[in-house]
C-alpha cells in the first residue's frame, strides 16, 4: 500500500478527522474562493486609491471594527460551548432558553458598539488620520455594527447544528457581491466613500444570510414556539457569562496586541506605512484563512473528545490538524516567499513593493499560529479560558511597549518584526500549557 493509499485509508477509519475534515472542507471552499476574489479586490482598490489611499482606507476600516472587537462576547464561542451541551443531552428547552439570551445579549452589545464608534469617531479622526473630516466615514461603515446584530450567535447556532456548509455558502455570497461592487468601483472611479459603501454592502449581505439560516435552522429543530422559552430554563448564566467575559477579554487583549497594530502605525507613521503593513497582511491571510476553517471544527470535536475523557483521541486530532497545518504553510507561505518580490510591484503597482519584505517578517509568526491553530481552543475545551487570556496580555503588553518605544525610528518594519515574534512566543507558551494539562489528565485516566 502506497504512502497516500495509507493516508487515505487513515482517515476514512478516523470519524474525528473525517467529520473535521469534511466540516473544514465547506469552509475552506468558500475561504479559498474568497480568499482568490479578494486578492482580485485587493489589487482594484489599491490601484484605484494608491498606498496613501489605501493606508487611509484601512484605517477607516479598522477602526470600527476595532471598537466592535472592544465590545464584542465572541457570542460564537459561548453558542457552541453550552447549547451545544443542551443539544448532546437532548435538553430543547434549554437549548432555546440559551439562545435567546445569548442573542439578546449580543444585540444589545452591538448597539452599544455603534453609540460608542459614534462617539469616538472624531476622536478616531484626529488621532490616526489626523483629519476630523474623515468622522463621518468611521460612522457611515460602522453601520456593519447595526445589520450584523446577531451575527456571532447566529454563526454559533449553525456551528451547534453541524451546519458549517451554510456559513460557507454565506462567506460565498458575500464574496461574490463584494467582488462585483469593487469592480464597479473600479470602473467607475468611485472615491473612498463609494469602496466603503461596496464593503459595507458585503457585510449586510453575509448578516443577513447567516441570521435567515440560524432562523430557520433553530425553528426546525427546537419547534416553531422556541422564541417563547423562559431565560430561567438555565440555572447558570452567572457561569455563562463569566464564560463570555473571559472570551471578551481575551479578545480586547488581541485587539490591542494584534488587530490594533495598524492603528498604532497611523498613529506613530504615515498613512503609507500602513498601506504597505495591510497589505502584507492581505498576503498573510492566503496562508492563513484556507486553515482557519479548520480552528471551529476542531474546536467542536476537541469539545466532545475532552467531554467524554476520550484523552489519546484528542492527541491524535490535534497532531492531524496540525500537520495539515504545516503542510499547507509550508506549500503557500513558501511559495508566496519565493515570488512575492516580483508579484507584488507587478500585482499592485511599483510604490506597493515594500509590503514584500514586512510579508516576510509576518509570516514566520503567522506560520507558527497556523501550525497550531487550535492552540486556545484546547484549553478552552479543558475549561482553561484564562490562562492564553493572561499569556496573550502579559506578551502583549510587552509587544505594545516595545511599538511605541521603537518603531517611530524603526519603521514598519521593525513593528512586523515585533508582532510577529509575539505571535511565535505567546502561541508556543500556550501550547506547552495545553499539552501539559492534557499529559496530565491522560495519566490520571
Amino acid at each position: 500500500m502506497s504512502p497516500i493509499e495509507k493516508i487515505k485509508s487513515h482517515l476514512q477509519n478516523d470519524p474525528l478527522i473525517r467529520r473535521v475534515l469534511r466540516n473544514s472542507g465547506y469552509l475552506f471552499s468558500s475561504n479559498t474562493i474568497s480568499s482568490a476574489l479578494g486578492v482580485i479586490q485587493g489589487i482594484l482598490v489599491v490601484r484605484l486609491l494608491g498606498d496613501a489611499g489605501f493606508g487611509l482606507l484601512t484605517i477607516v476600516m479598522d477602526f470600527p471594527s476595532n471598537v466592535n472587537r472592544l465590545l464584542s462576547f465572541r457570542m460564537s464561542e459561548v453558542t457552541v460551548k453550552y447549547m451545544g451541551e443542551a443539544l448532546a443531552q437532548n435538553d430543547k428547552g434549554r437549548a432555546a432558553s440559551l439562545v435567546k439570551g445569548i442573542g439578546l445579549t449580543e444585540a444589545v452589545t452591538s448597539m452599544a458598539a455603534y453609540l460608542v464608534l459614534f462617539l469616538l469617531s472624531v476622536w478616531g479622526a484626529r488621532t490616526f488620520a489626523s483629519d476630523i473630516t474623515i468622522a463621518p466615514l468611521f460612522r457611515f461603515y460602522g453601520l456593519f455594527l447595526l445589520a450584523n446584530l446577531v451575527y456571532e450567535t447566529s454563526v454559533g447556532v449553525l456551528q451547534a447544528f453541524d451546519h458549517f456548509k451554510k456559513v460557507a455558502l454565506a462567506n460565498f455570497y458575500q464574496s461574490i457581491a463584494l467582488t462585483i461592487l469593487i469592480g464597479l468601483a473600479f470602473i467607475l472611479h468611485w472615491d473612498i466613500f463609494g469602496i466603503l459603501a461596496a464593503y459595507l454592502i458585503g457585510k449586510a449581505v453575509a448578516g443577513f444570510i447567516i441570521t435567515g439560516y440560524a432562523l430557520h435552522d433553530l425553528k426546525d429543530k427546537l419547534g416553531r414556539g422556541w422564541t417563547r422559552a423562559p431565560l430561567n430554563l438555565v440555572s447558570e448564566w452567572r457561569s455563562i457569562w463569566g464564560f463570555a467575559f473571559s472570551t471578551n477579554l481575551n479578545g480586547t487583549v488581541n485587539l490591542f496586541a494584534r488587530d490594533n497594530i495598524r492603528l498604532y502605525l497611523a498613529a506613530l507613521l504615515s498613512t503609507s506605512a500602513v498601506g504597505y503593513f495591510a497589505l502584507a497582511s492581505r498576503l498573510i491571510n492566503l496562508v492563513m484563512t484556507p486553515l482557519e476553517p479548520f480552528i471551529w471544527p476542531t474546536y467542536a470535536e476537541i469539545t466532545r473528545t475532552i467531554a467524554q475523557r476520550q484523552w489519546a483521541a484528542t492527541r491524535k486530532l490535534l497532531k492531524q490538524v496540525s500537520a495539515i497545518g504545516a503542510t499547507w504553510t509550508l506549500l503557500a507561505g513558501g511559495g508566496l516567499a519565493a515570488i512575492g518580490w516580483w508579484l507584488i510591484p507587478f500585482m499592485y503597482g511599483n510604490d506597493m513593493a515594500p509590503a514584500y519584505p514586512c510579508f516576510l517578517i509576518l509570516l514566520v509568526g503567522y506560520g507558527i499560529a497556523n501550525i497550531a491553530n487550535w492552540n486556545r481552543p484546547l484549553l478552552l475545551a479543558l475549561g482553561r479560558p484564562n490562562y492564553p487570556l493572561i499569556v496573550s496580555a502579559i506578551t502583549g503588553a510587552i509587544e505594545i511597549a516595545l511599538i511605541f518605544l521603537f518603531v517611530p525610528s524603526g519603521g514598519y518594519l521593525l513593528g512586523a518584526a515585533v508582532v510577529s515574534g509575539y505571535f511565535a512566543v505567546s502561541i508556543l507558551i500556550t501550547v506547552l500549557q495545553g499539552l501539559s494539562i492534557l499529559k496530565r489528565e491522560e495519566a490520571v485516566a
